[in-house]
């Protein structure tokens, strides 16, 4: 270049300097027009461009370079000229490189902030001079311009405002090599610098994390390389402020960065982990902080890190690991949330943490916490939803899921029960399914079905959604529905399979009220207090089957009055009911009766209240096609087709098998839909091709079918293929074929041809009424079920049959040998294994008991048929004179047998009231026979018999009081089912009486003494009197014993009972206590033992009473006279106390109790303990750590399915203490309050040995944790006491129970739930009045008598009879 030059003076001050311009450049002046200088400056940049770095060569220009530095240009107002003079400055910096012509500092700072300045121009890679822009970058980039900065004290502010300009400035169009050039400038200064400010350490961090991370990509980007660039100069200083941060605690709040500690080190783990190595372990110290917030972010910092794919944190840093699980256990209960969310994360992506991430939940999924539980629960599932082989590989998670769904809140038990029945739907389904995956979940289906149990209504709803959804989904051809249906009931087990019944026959009652309301609203025509009552009554049925039942009324409601206004939904809502409607039909008409109903929204609760009753009531599972499609695979699988059974994944026995019974169970909800000939054909069809022991199943869906419409009158022809059949079966079949046969046959024949028919089928069975016939028992069967269907018919005949051929030759003569002996000892056996003889001996008896249900007013055979009952319970058979003596099993079937009988009887009236009070407490004892078979059966006969048909056709309310002997029983799986059974019998006559009051019938407070449930305790005074167990009433062992048998059956009288009245069962024991006992009245030690019960009774309800309320009850007492006889002495007032002194209560003054029914010197007082323990590591700190629980204080169980429990029993939990002693702590448990940590009677004066049971909570002497919060949907149940928990909740679901021949009406017997249907008959037949239920009779009258007893007789025809079990 030439380095010809012009030289130019310029005056400064005093002294005038010459500048030399290199050549061809004109001299420059901040005073020149703009256009001018510009053009001038260009051809400076232009020379200094091409200027090379040679070494003092342009030492004459450094007066120019000065000149160009001054204040005057670089705030000139153009911003061409700005820009012209930074790319000149920057080839100065670059000419004279290392030593710059600029020495004072003030100028330096002065020029590099410029130069700053101008480097914003670079945001706009469109604007025409960005050439220039990105020259000035490229040309500071090259020569390291900013180093020179280095020596300047305050250099970190300058480049701290140079970050943070190009963090601000770069963007998507800038090219990659604008932002290498960026890069160029911006890492010099942290590598080649002697320190790295925590501010300038600010402005490249801040833009790693949330909020510039998103907002500004580029930036993330420019960072994050800058990190990786100069990670080794950078990680002392980004360690030193961790440090600062984590273990000291010092933070400058000054600094963004400080707020975000975990962010950061979150995102360097990402960027650049060499920098973290020494950081990471210092998290080991925030996981163990005693702040929370700061336990919180570190968890939540590590749970992501040690979570993410391809992670090796946890491996390489084992110690920090360890100590994150233990976080999982924190007393916080966010963070324990936390822990279980980020859970999914471990088990999908890291194969060798899961083995630690299950333990944990373990332990998690029993949480006290609902909110842990139920996010244990979604991490599970959604961990099958996204790779299923995870959660099969460990069995112990789906289990996990498994445990929750009888977890106590319903939000969990919703989230495992839908999780579980999505996977099924997902992976079961499928055409191809491996077979690891099919036995991992081959339990899903029982499980959801077992919820049924569930008293809650919302559980209810819930499986009836699924079943329907997920299960069976409906949207299904016919043919993949069914096989689906078929599968799911043929693979799941007997509980299951009886919860699918449950839900078919709720179905049915659903449909059927909804019919009722729309029949009742049809006919609505004017408006007067009988219609609007009627509409009332049926609009009260339905909200038993919903959700609240206060809003569900108010919608209901509405619902009726749309109904009338709108003719369209009315029909559309018949045809849904219609029982001929297919599911297709029935789908569309639900969608549009919703779509009438606004928005589907969650604040709509009209739309949803009514979706909640279409889901209950809609058939759309089954219909005609589909019953077709049904019947036809059974006939392929008959034919051993091995697709269909491949499909079904079972044998082709029990395909069938199966397959009938669920025919049997859908011929029962939907008979209609058997109409079509093509169905009864398959159906009848299958009579003649399955096995003889399936047979009966086929015969017992004809028989529903034949409710509906007989088959005699629409399909003739069918009938004459039918009848043959069945006569075939009663002469030479089984005893279960031919009872299956007559009712088939009484059922779908017209009455003009059922009597040939029958006439000549009982010439064939009395022709095989011999002993030695192989159909003698099938005959004896076929007599009694023809003695009961046409007891007119046939009067004379069966008369002469029972008494001569059944009771004398059979009964009481049986015609036994050596060979017909059981040979075991033991004391049961199966029905089977009975000898020919003691079987027939069985069915006779209750062909007996079926003749005189029959009659129905035959008093004097029922008179005789008691007498031998109650002998064959006393004796088991003892008194019978047979050659060979009877086994102890064959005893033990005898006396079940009887005892059954009788209890069949009472539910008749007429014939049924024809027992005495000796008989009634025989008949108790087999609640506590010898042989626990015998026990369970007997019990469940009894709750049968108690649930059936409440009020006129149950058992009297009289035998409510057997239960009080269960507080005897000592099997604790025999002990919870009678629990149970009870719990629900009570239940079913609360609801009862709440419809009967809501109907407001004239006749409802009559009946109500005989529904009461109250009155259980009545009748279990004399059972206990007259129990073989109870010798002496002085005797406190025995008395101990009463105690708890009268507690049995007074806590679901007491404890959670709304109408609940303290006066009334004060008054009821008095009265009690002015009677004497009616078996022997004039046996003052048997009085005094019926006394001492009513004292234990009146001690109890003194004891476990929370209020004193003298209130109005809705029936006053009455005392039934068949037990009670009043005392001779009309002025008699027993206030005397029957116990021992140790066993006596001391009355509360508010109770009302005279001073001398109790004695004074059993006073006591409570004490008070408040919960003052804090739980302490083993450092003696306040401990972090939550305290574990036991599975049964967070979950439901339901008696009859067993559930998995680990093998060792948990061992019990304590706490340590502060400021109290746990010693003192255990000692003062016994007179806690309910609402603290323990519970104690204010008044017990005999602790049990085992503990203090108040209320259905044991505590133990240690301080146990224990759950304050209540189950949730199951109001009218209490907690019941266990040995081995404080907290076990017993649900009263569906009971276990066996086929009852005498009931055909129900197909798997499974008890109705406790929202049955109300039924209110307006007549009833005459019978005697020693009935413990309501009466009905035409010509009654009220005859005054003494309070106790004017309530308890009634006459008919001025003839006065004595009222056994009449209230």
């Amino acid at each position: 270049m030439s380095r010809g030059g012009k030289k130019v003076c310029r005056e400064g001050g005093s002294s005038t300097e010459a500048i030399l311009y290199p050549g061809g450049c004109k001299e420059v002046s901040d005073e020149m027009h703009v256009d001018e200088l510009i053009r001038r400056l260009k051809v400076l940049a232009s020379t200094f461009q091409s200027m090379g770095q040679e070494e003092n060569a342009y030492d004459e220009y450094v007066p120019l370079c000065l000149l160009l530095a001054e204040e005057a240009f670089l705030n000139h107002s153009s911003k061409d000229v700005r820009l012209l003079l930074a790319c000149c400055i920057a080839d100065i910096l670059r000419i004279y490189a290392p030593e710059a012509p600029y020495k004072d500092q003030e100028q330096v700072k002065t020029i590099f902030k410029f130069l700053i300045e101008q480097l914003e121009g670079l945001k706009d890679p469109k604007d025409p001079a960005f050439k220039r822009y990105f020259y000035l970058l490229e040309n500071l980039a090259y020569v390291k311009s900013f180093n020179m900065l280095f020596e300047l004290e305050d250099a970190q502010d300058i480049f701290c405002t140079l970050f943070g300009l190009i963090f601000q400035i770069v963007n998507d169009e800038h090219s990659g090599k604008v932002k290498s050039f960026m890069l160029d400038v911006l890492c010099p200064l942290i590598t080649e610098c002697d320190t790295v400010s925590n501010e300038l350490l600010n402005i490249i961090m801040v833009n790693i994390v949330e909020p510039v991370k998103t907002s500004k990509k580029n930036a993330y980007q420019l960072a994050k390389d800058l990190i990786v660039k100069c990670s080794e100069t950078l990680e002392p200083y980004i360690q030193n402020f961790f440090n600062q941060v984590l273990i000291c605690g010092k933070e400058d709040l000054n600094l963004f960065m400080s707020q975000k500690v975990y962010d950061l080190i979150y995102e360097l783990n990402h960027i650049c982990p060499s920098i973290l190595l020494s950081v990471i372990p210092q998290l080991e110290y925030k996981l163990k902080s005693s702040d929370v917030t700061e336990r919180i972010g570190s968890v939540s910092l590590l749970a992501r890190m040690f979570s993410e794919k391809e992670s090796s944190l946890a491996v390489n840093h084992n110690q920090l690991w360890q100590a994150f699980l233990g976080r999982f256990n924190d007393i916080c209960i966010p963070i324990r949330i936390k822990c279980v969310q980020y859970s999914m994360h471990f088990l999908l992506n890291h194969p060798e943490l899961r083995t630690d991430i299950v333990e944990t939940l373990k332990l998690r999924q029993h949480d006290g916490e609902e909110n842990v539980r139920f996010e244990v629960v979604k991490a599970i599932v959604a961990t099958a939803k996204l790779d299923f082989a995870v959660v099969s590989e460990s069995e112990d998670l789906l289990n996990y899921v498994k445990e929750r769904t009888l977890d106590k809140k319903f939000k969990i038990r919703r989230e495992a029960l839908q999780g579980l029945a999505l996977i099924y739907k997902t992976h079961l389904s499928a055409e191809y399914v491996p077979d690891p995956t099919r036995k991992a979940v081959t339990w899903i289906k029982d499980k959801i079905l077992h919820a049924y149990y569930i008293s809650s209504l919302d559980d209810r709803i819930l499986v009836e959604r699924l079943l329907n959804g997920c299960l069976v989904p409906f949207q299904l051809p016919s043919e993949e529905r069914m096989l689906k249906l078929l599968y799911l009931y043929g693979t799941i087990d007997e509980h299951a399979s009886r919860a699918f019944v449950e839900i078919q026959k709720n179905l049915l009652l659903v449909r059927r009220h909804v019919a009722e309301l729309l029949n009742c609203v049809r006919n609505f025509d004017k408006q007067t207090p009988e219609t609007e009552r009627q509409l009332s009554v049926r609009i009260s049925q339905l909200t038993k089957f919903l959700p609240d039942p206060v809003k569900a009324s108010e919608f209901l409601c509405k619902f009726a009055a749309d109904l009338k206004q709108d003719k369209q939904l009315m029909s559309i809502m018949e045809l849904i009911v219609s029982p001929i409607t297919d599911c297709k039909v029935c789908a569309d008409s639900v969608n549009l009766v919703l779509k009438k109903l606004g928005a589907p929204v969650m604040t709509n609760l009209y739309y949803n209240t009514i979706k909640i009753l279409l889901q209950r009531m809609s058939s759309v599972l089954i219909d005609r096609d589909a019953l077709i499609k049904l019947l036809s695979i059974l006939h392929s699988c008959r034919l051993a087709n091995k697709e269909v059974l491949k499909s079904l994944g079972m044998s082709k026995e029990m395909a069938i098998e199966r397959g009938l019974r669920l025919v049997t169970v859908l011929a029962f909800v939907f008979p209609n839909h058997f109409g079509e000939e093509q169905t009864l054909t398959l159906l009848i069809r299958l009579l003649t091709l399955v096995t003889e022991n399936l047979q009966p199943a086929v015969l017992t869906a004809l028989t529903y079918i034949g409710k509906a419409k007989p088959i005699g009158q629409y399909q003739v022809p069918l009938m004459g293929i039918l009848v043959p059949h069945c006569q075939n079966m009663l002469v030479t079949g089984t005893p279960k074929q031919g009872k299956e046969a007559i009712r088939c046959l009484y059922t779908n024949m017209t009455p003009a041809t059922r009597l040939q028919t029958f006439s000549q089928v009982v010439e064939a069975l009395k022709a095989n009424l011999e002993p030695g016939n192989s159909s003698y028992r099938t005959s004896i069967v076929g007599l009694g079920h023809i003695a009961y269907l046409m007891p007119e018919e046939f009067r004379n005949e069966m008369r002469g049959i029972v008494s001569q051929k059944v009771v004398k030759e059979l009964l009481v003569n049986p015609p036994r040998t050596d060979d017909d002996r059981y040979k075991n000892p033991d004391p049961w056996c199966e029905e089977d294994d009975l000898p020919e003889i003691t079987r027939a001996m069985i069915a006779g008896l209750k062909t007996t008991v079926r003749w005189l249900l029959g009659l129905k007013s035959d008093y004097k055979s029922a008179s005789k048929t008691f007498k031998m009952l109650t002998a064959f319970v006393e004796t088991g058979g003892g008194f019978i004179n047979a050659k060979v003596d009877f086994s102890e099993a064959e005893k033990s079937w005898l006396r079940l047998a009887a005892g059954s009988a009788m209890l069949k009887i009472c539910e008749q009236k007429g014939v049924g009231d024809q027992f005495t009070a000796a008989q009634f407490c025989t008949l108790s004892k087999l609640m506590n026979d010898e042989v626990v078979e015998v026990r369970n059966r007997f019990a469940t006969k009894l709750h049968r018999g108690l649930a059936r048909g409440i009020p006129h056709k149950c058992l009297p309310l009289d035998f409510m009081g057997f239960y009080a002997l269960g507080g005897y029983e000592m099997d604790r799986k025999q002990r919870s089912l009678l629990k149970g059974f009870m719990l629900s019998d009570v239940s079913k006559r609360r609801e009862y009486i709440k419809g009967l009051l809501v109907s407001a019938s004239e006749r409802a407070t009559e009946q109500l003494p005989h529904i009461m449930p109250d009155y259980m305790l009545v009748f279990s005074v004399p059972v206990l009197t007259h129990s073989p167990r109870y010798t002496s009433y002085m005797d406190q062992d025995e008395l101990s014993q009463i105690k708890d048998c009268l507690w049995f059956v007074l806590e679901p009288l007491i404890l959670k009972n709304e109408s609940y009245s303290f006066g009334f069962y004060k008054s009821l024991i008095e009265r009690m206590k002015n009677h004497v006992d009616s078996l022997e009245p004039e046996n003052e030690e048997v009085n005094s033992k019926m006394y001492a019960v009513c004292d234990i009774a009146l001690g109890l309800i003194l004891q476990r009473s929370t209020s004193f309320e003298m209130k109005d009850y809705p029936s006053e007492p009455r005392i039934p006279p068949m037990y009670f006889k009043r005392h001779e002495d009309p002025f008699f007032s027993n206030a005397r106390s029957y116990l021992p002194p140790d066993m006596q209560y001391a009355a509360p003054k508010k109770a009302g109790i005279p001073i001398s029914v109790v004695s004074e010197t059993a006073k006591r007082q409570g004490r008070k303990l408040k919960r003052e323990c804090q739980a302490l590591d083993e450092h003696g700190n306040v401990s972090i750590d939550a305290q574990p629980m036991d599975a049964t204080q967070t979950r439901l169980e339901i008696p009859g399915i067993q559930t998995e429990t680990d093998d060792e029993e948990p061992a019990p939990k304590t706490l340590r203490l502060t400021r109290r002693s746990a010693a003192a702590a255990a000692a003062a448990t016994a007179s806690l309050k309910p609402t603290e940590v323990s519970v104690s009677s204010p008044v017990q004066t005999d602790p049990p040995p085992n503990g203090t049971e108040v209320q259905g909570e044991t505590i133990t002497g240690e301080i146990q944790e224990m759950e304050t919060e209540e189950v949730v949907g199951i109001p009218e149940l209490e907690a019941s006491t266990c040995a081995d928990t404080d907290e076990m909740v017993v649900l009263s679901g569906l009971e276990e129970v066996e086929e009852e021949e005498e009931m055909p009406e129900l197909p798997l017997q499974v008890p109705l739930p406790l929202n049955e249907e109300i039924q209110v008959e307006d007549e009833e037949p005459k019978a005697s009045s020693r009935r413990g239920r309501p009466r009905k009779t035409e010509h009654t009258k009220i005859v005054s008598l003494p309070p106790d007893e004017g309530r308890s007789l009634r006459t008919r025809s001025g003839v006065t009879t004595r009222g056994r079990g009449k209230i």
